[in-house]
């Protein structure tokens, strides 16, 4: 058994990131993809991601090994209905949604038991579309699937191997443990995160000096508000009863710390920041995880016009790729001037060899 013909009903971000791992680790396998808008997946044909370009939902999907549901979670199951007469018995079925309850209870409705294994790739940006897929998102990302009652093992094994294939780590957990954790680690995060920024838009004076000098800690932990909003809406609306839990949990924390500093409760208060920092700083350092690793470096330079570009071009005639690169003029909790994100550790280490050799001098990051 293998996978050699992939079907892809819907091609954003994250099935156009699967179609391109696919085919640059499985260079003559076919894939058969479908999007609501025409130009999308003419693109990723003539980009030669997709071999066979559909306009409508039918056949041309019945002889696939596996097919990717990557629409958004409530249209999945929409296009999942209108797939079934044209289904195959011996195709796999899997989707990309970050909320599993609901595509689980409409594979059991329309008895799907046996061909369908949940899929979350625990990867993204803050960017959408297909014209930001990259092959490279999911390596050491973890990636979830979430068996049914009556999920073939062979088929599981499969995709836990082509899973492999593409760069990540997969790990098999109960849907609903799965729906619990995504809830803790990053629905509510992003609940909060939105928040913080409609706090600060609300209180904010008329001249925003609060949005003026919003700096490198504000940024840091509000990054991910700039998100998709219908995404997070069909989020909010599809895992609402773990999401709601969690958050009761939070604003109980919220107003037990707020009474510790009404009352100016210093060991509570110490404590509070202090587990938080252990906790935090017990995380596995690698590039996967609820917490992403990032390879950065800070480096002291005048704040002047061409600076920036230099040590850009240093590190390029190097052959160091860059994954992102900027001047910190607000430096909240940081003193390095120019900051420069890697995209891997071998990256980092090449760079601060290279800017330690032409005398750069180098911050801890």
């Amino acid at each position: 058994m293998s996978f050699n013909k992939f079907g892809f009903l819907g091609l954003g971000l994250i099935g156009g990131s699967i179609a391109r791992a696919i085919k640059k680790n499985h260079p003559d396998s076919f894939i058969v993809a479908y999007t609501p808008h025409k130009e999308t997946v003419d693109k990723a044909h003539d980009e030669g991601i997709v071999d066979m370009p559909v306009y409508e939902i039918g056949k041309d999907f019945s002889e696939c090994d596996i097919i990717f549901l990557c629409a958004p979670v409530e249209i999945n199951n929409d296009n999942l209905e209108k797939l079934v007469p044209f289904l195959n018995e011996n195709t796999l079925l899997t989707d990309i949604g970050s909320v599993k309850t609901g595509i689980h209870e409409k594979v059991k409705e329309l008895g799907l038991e046996k061909q369908f294994i949940g899929g979350h790739p625990m990867a993204g940006t803050e960017r959408i579309g297909f014209g930001n897929s990259k092959a490279s998102l999911f390596e050491n990302a973890y990636y979830i699937l979430t068996k049914t009652e009556n999920t073939n093992e062979e088929k599981l094994q499969y995709y836990y191997e082509l899973v492999k294939e593409i760069g990540a780590i997969p790990l098999v957990i109960p849907y609903m443990q799965h729906d619990y954790i995504t809830a803790a680690i990053s629905h509510v995060p992003h609940v909060v995160s939105a928040s913080l920024v409609n706090l600060v838009r609300n209180n904010d004076s008329e001249d925003q000096l609060m949005k003026l000098i919003a700096a490198g800690g504000f940024k840091d932990i509000t990054r991910i508000s700039s998100s998709s909003p219908v995404m997070w809406q069909q989020i909010c609306t599809t895992n609402s009863y773990n999401i709601s839990d969690l958050l009761s949990k939070y604003i109980d924390s919220l107003i037990d710390i707020k009474l510790a500093i009404d009352e100016h409760d210093n060991d509570k208060l110490f404590d509070f920041f202090s587990s938080a920092r252990e906790y935090r700083e017990s995380f596995i350092e690698t590039s996967s995880g609820p917490i992403m690793q990032t390879f950065t470096i800070h480096v002291d330079i005048a704040d002047k016009p061409g600076n920036l570009a230099r040590v850009a071009t240093l590190l390029s005639d190097n052959d160091i790729n860059i994954k992102n690169i900027g001047i910190v003029h607000n430096r909240e909790y940081e003193r390095g001037t120019l900051r420069i994100e890697l995209h891997d550790q071998t990256g980092k280490d090449a760079a601060l060899k290279i800017l330690n050799e032409n005398g750069y001098p180098i911050r801890n990051s």
